[in-house]
């Protein structure tokens, strides 16, 4: 397996070499890793990856080597036992069956019912409709069927919940990715005013003929270079459901910062709350405040959010909405205070344009943004640009 793992690297572009690789298996037979695949995983990557732009092919080549193994985070912890987690069975019901099953009615409701459980509850639970547990229809656990519950760990089945209960890991986009961003340059340049830097780059022929007869000797004048001087704040959203678009997105970021040189960047999940983030490896520990973000960067700024919007309507409009946290303000106060801010803001949405109208929260977004929602494609970027010189 791991012969197959340092193969599998090199084919994938990561630079590892042979020494590497023995370092590595020095470091196993010390036991340094232990037990635990977590362990091993940050103990290869410090051996086998020696510049951070390798470490996305990595975690590529990890998941699809290691499959099946699970990385078991020594923060996430809860009252209820990781172990009554795991999908035992799947639940299949009836589209007559599911509608029999009904929801408790609200986030707030949800919440304190929860809360109540894990107080009562004392065992082990699988496939009721009451407690916590798995391949039931209780509004709690996971694995199971309801109309409008929290889900606890596993992975969404029938994309229900509107809260999770998990603590998941995203990668930062790479911004080196160079396949298919040409036309999504050119896209982009349509976002220009050009302007002159300080240093001197181009030779200025007719100014260069004017001092030398002025002077009576060679007088060369350089003129200096342009750039383009739009200012771009964009917001990406991560994880969850917008990995299906991870590739289209890493492509406009790439062509982002190659056209514009006053590019600021930052990462959310789902909506925009009280802090955004700069990794996604550290985004637990290192976070900026929102409203740092909104004083920092002046209203000058083009205003660019890239998401799927696509989440509970719970998200948006309640607080303690988010799914990985208790936001104390509902997430459309956050948006409209960014669009306050920013007067050119667009919503670039990779979902294609003819399935908006059949999830609401895009339809709540896109109405909260002015009709200012565009489509990830290039004609999508054509429109969004044009809206942002206007």
């Amino acid at each position: 397996m791991f012969v197959t793992f340092f193969s599998e690297l090199k084919q994938a572009g990561v630079p590892v070499t042979l020494r590497e690789y023995l370092t590595l298996m020095e470091a196993m037979q010390a036991d340094l890793a232990g037990r635990r695949v977590e362990d091993f995983y940050y103990l290869s990557r410090a051996t086998l990856v020696k510049d951070e732009r390798n470490l996305d092919k990595f975690d590529r080549v990890f998941g699809h080597v290691f499959k099946g193994l699970e990385l078991l985070s020594e923060s996430l912890t809860a009252e209820i036992p990781t172990e009554w987690l795991k999908k035992l069975t799947e639940k299949y019901l009836t589209e007559e069956e599911k509608k029999m099953v009904e929801a408790l009615g609200g986030l707030d409701k949800l919440l304190e019912t929860l809360k109540k459980r894990l107080e009562e509850q004392k065992g082990r639970h699988q496939g009721g409709k009451k407690w916590i547990g798995t391949a039931g229809t209780s509004p709690f656990g996971n694995a199971g069927y309801n109309p409008e519950g929290i889900r606890i760990g596993g992975e969404s089945k029938h994309r229900r919940a509107v809260k999770v209960w998990d603590r998941r890991e995203f990668k930062d986009l790479d911004d080196q990715v160079e396949l298919g961003t040409r036309n999504i340059k050119i896209a982009l340049r349509r976002l220009r005013k050009f302007a002159r830097t300080g240093a001197p780059d181009e030779f200025d022929l007719d100014n260069t003929i004017k001092g030398t007869a002025h002077k009576g000797y060679l007088d060369i004048h350089m003129r200096p270079e342009r750039h383009n001087s739009i200012k771009v704040l964009a917001l990406f959203d991560i994880g969850g459901s917008m990995d299906w678009h991870i590739k289209l997105v890493e492509e406009l970021f790439s062509a982002a910062r190659t056209e514009f040189k006053h590019l600021a960047h930052f990462y959310f999940h789902n909506c925009l709350y009280e802090k955004v983030w700069k990794e996604n490896r550290r985004r637990f520990q290192e976070t900026t405040p929102t409203f740092d973000v909104l004083h920092k960067y002046p209203h000058d700024y083009k205003l660019v959010i890239v998401g799927d919007a696509s989440m509970s309507p719970y998200e948006i409009t309640a607080p303690g909405g988010s799914v990985e946290h208790f936001n104390e303000e509902a997430g459309a106060v956050w948006l409209e205070r960014l669009t306050r801010t920013y007067p050119a803001a667009v919503w670039l949405n990779p979902v294609p344009e003819e399935q908006w109208d059949y999830t609401y929260s895009i339809r709540m977004i896109r109405q909260m943004m002015g009709n200012r929602m565009y489509p990830l494609t290039l004609a999508g970027l054509d429109r969004a640009m044009r809206e942002l010189v206007r």
